[in-house]
């Protein structure tokens, strides 16, 4: 099967990982909304969120609430936006939360998403190593 979150997983796609805890990784959007924008996927490929067992939801919603926290904390954001889309708009098959840092008048208006960059690969970093440490 051809899915870049498991590559991720798997460690043959690059990627800056947050949180890797066991039931769940969390990882830099590489065009995120905001910097510090995360994703957070289950290690077992699930596609949609009913396809999610039941005794993963704990684990993996504690770990979108750690994430969402570790925003307001280390990067300075007023809150987050936590969303996930199944199959509709779901640009990778393979269960996906973003966590996204929110200010207000950040320009975020309902569905309108503009994307944004990293300047640079060690600016991603810094991003990374900062929620990670945030997250223990």
């Amino acid at each position: 099967m051809d899915c870049a979150f498991c590559e991720i997983i798997a460690g043959s796609r690059a990627a800056h990982v947050v949180l890797d805890d066991g039931p769940t990784v969390a990882f830099l959007d590489s065009r995120p909304l905001f910097k510090g924008h995360v994703l957070l996927v289950p290690r077992t490929h699930y596609e949609t969120l009913p396809d999610l067992p039941a005794d993963l939801l704990a684990p993996y919603f504690g770990a979108a609430q750690s994430l969402a926290a570790a925003m307001e904390t280390v990067l300075g954001a007023a809150g987050s936006f936590v969303a996930m889309n199944n199959k509709v708009s779901q640009s990778v098959p393979h269960l996906h939360t973003h966590v996204v840092p929110r200010n207000r008048k950040d320009g975020l208006r309902g569905f309108f998403w503009p994307r944004t960059k990293y300047d640079s690969d060690d600016e991603a970093r810094e991003y990374a190593n900062r929620l990670r440490g945030a997250l223990g």
